[in-house]
């Protein structure tokens, strides 16, 4: 896709002269499984050493146990809502995690110009929990045109690469 947009310049004789230029818009590329999977792998880090580093001191210095009530203990509970708030926080006040900032990765609507709480509750919060609780569909990202996984096609956005304009060497 192109546009005409006019230059302004002025030569020596200080005329005024128009230039006609080009400016080519490039379609978003968007970022495949891997790009994705190591992004994740380091936001479930960040998400470890939130636990690790306040959670479980918490609990230590209250008193709770960590593992009683297995998968209903109030450490898995408190855990879970850092995970999914981890996401959705970052996700709308940053359109991308610690694991996107690092591999230049960033969430985007499809349609519209923001993503709305609306939007990103549902992509972060139900999509993440289907995709984390059959981990198999979160594989589709590898075989979509736009690389979407499920919870991308239910709240219509992609992620795609922050940066993709390379810039000549400063030499």
């Amino acid at each position: 896709m192109t546009e005409n947009y006019e230059e302004y310049t002025i030569n020596g004789n200080d005329e005024l002269k128009i230039q006609p230029t080009k400016i080519m818009k490039q379609n978003p590329a968007y970022a495949g499984f891997w790009m994705r999977f190591w992004a994740y792998l380091l936001d479930l880090i960040m998400i470890f050493s939130i636990n690790g580093i306040l959670i479980k001191p918490i609990f230590r210095g209250l008193g709770f146990s960590l593992s009683d009530g297995g998968m209903f203990s109030a450490y898995s509970i408190v855990s879970g809502i850092v995970f999914y708030a981890y996401f959705i926080f970052m996700t709308k006040f940053f359109q991308q995690t610690i694991g996107k900032m690092v591999f230049g990765l960033k969430v985007v609507p499809l349609k519209g110009e923001t993503l709305g709480w609306g939007t990103i509750i549902f992509r972060e919060g139900i999509g993440r929990y289907i995709s984390a609780t059959i981990t198999i569909l979160y594989t589709v990202v590898a075989f979509t045109p736009k690389k979407q996984g499920l919870h991308d096609i239910f709240a219509d956005t992609s992620v795609v690469h922050e940066r993709r304009q390379v810039t000549e060497p400063a030499y």
